[in-house]
């Protein structure tokens, strides 16, 4: 139902949705895509691959961009505080 109102408004404002499924998406280190387990009670995201520390659902959130963007065919993406990030 969500993604059926999410969509509608996207219609509504002219606005490009793009369904992409949420797993592990809190797992996988945004910044070098290497899995991070991680308990639910664990709210920060903390590679030792890279170092990236980063709250567990921002972590998410810029995978789940990464993928949407990748599903529109956009192959760069920007966040605020970083340089541009490859989505393969």
């Amino acid at each position: 139902m969500f993604r059926l109102w999410v969509e509608y408004f996207g219609k509504v404002f002219g606005k490009v949705t793009v369904a992409v499924p949420p797993q592990y998406t809190s797992q996988n280190c945004s910044n070098c895509g290497t899995t991070v387990k991680k308990s639910l009670s664990e709210r920060t995201h903390q590679c030792s691959h890279c170092g990236t520390v980063l709250d567990r659902d921002h972590n998410a959130a810029l995978n789940i961009l990464a993928i949407g963007l990748n599903r529109v065919g956009h192959t760069q993406i920007s966040t605020p505080g970083s340089s541009s990030t490859s989505v393969n």
